[in-house]
């Protein structure tokens, strides 16, 4: 058996980790002394309300050592391949760990994936590998195919404040406050070196989903592939953006209208909207 475990920075929900045959190790939120382990301590919703209560911003963990020694194992005792894809390293430090983890145990039917992206553009790699094991290819087969498939995905999201970037250290007091009054929204991109990058600042929510839709009128999704809107809280900004995209002939489903979670949203707050696909080769 090939078993596909990832961490909780990929925004599955849980009836969707059953039904995929997924295993997503929790990574962490902090505020103050609290730590909260999300999916397991918190939910989405209350995470947002925090973010906007609490005085301090929140740290970010990654999960502890013991969580993936103990999947290891699991799978050593069963004889069964396991296949680890997680948040880029870009991100998080994550991917290290486990990969130090993966030597510390010295299983080498254990594969470790960076998959250079997180949120939607981490469970497209994640669902791309489920596919290939449901279809019976190999475990090296799919580690083969998910590590050329992450280069293409593309992951664009227009976000609704500064607030969170200048809290979390990102963007002077200075650059937050002259943005602010301006109604600045940074569109945030993530590389194909998996590290999230600013291209643009827009002036105003409308024109920076204005500016993602362009691109992906320029850059068009590859049809095999699903194509994700996700959104931080309020899934207005969301609606939005589908509806433009509609009007180039990108249709979304309800159901790829994801939620983003504590992890992701620790940076860019409530309010923003994102797309997420794999782009034609």
């Amino acid at each position: 058996m090939i078993r596909i475990v990832t961490d909780s920075a990929a925004d599955f929900e849980p009836w969707e980790l059953e039904e995929k045959n997924i295993v997503a190790v929790p990574l962490s939120v902090v505020f103050g002394e609290t730590e909260y382990k999300e999916n397991i301590d918190i939910t989405k919703e209350r995470f947002f309300e925090l973010l906007k209560t609490e005085k301090e911003m929140p740290r970010t963990s990654q999960p502890s050592p013991q969580d993936y020694i103990d999947l290891i194992e699991e799978a050593r005792s069963n004889d069964d391949d396991i296949i680890i894809i997680t948040i880029s390293s870009g991100l998080s430090g994550t991917y290290q760990s486990v990969v130090a983890t993966k030597e510390l145990v010295g299983y080498d039917r254990c594969y470790v994936v960076d998959s250079l992206s997180g949120t939607g553009g981490e469970r497209m790699v994640v669902e791309y590998a489920v596919r290939l094991r449901d279809e019976g290819k190999t475990a090296k087969e799919i580690v083969e195919k998910t590590t050329a498939l992450r280069e293409r995905v593309v992951l664009y999201t227009v976000m609704d404040t500064l607030e969170y970037l200048h809290r979390g250290g990102r963007i002077s007091s200075t650059v937050y406050k002259i943005g602010s009054i301006a109604h600045i929204k940074p569109i945030m991109h993530v590389s194909k070196e998996g590290k999230p990058e600013i291209p643009a600042k827009t002036m105003g929510v409308s024109k920076g989903i204005d500016f993602v839709v362009k691109h992906v009128e320029k850059d068009m999704p590859d049809e095999d592939f699903p194509f994700y809107i996700m959104f931080t809280e309020n899934r207005k900004n969301g609606e939005i953006l589908r509806e433009r995209l509609e009007k180039i002939g990108v249709s979304v489903p309800e159901e790829r209208i994801i939620p983003v979670g504590a992890v992701v949203g620790t940076h860019i707050g409530p309010g923003a909207c994102a797309v997420v696909y794999i782009g034609k080769e």
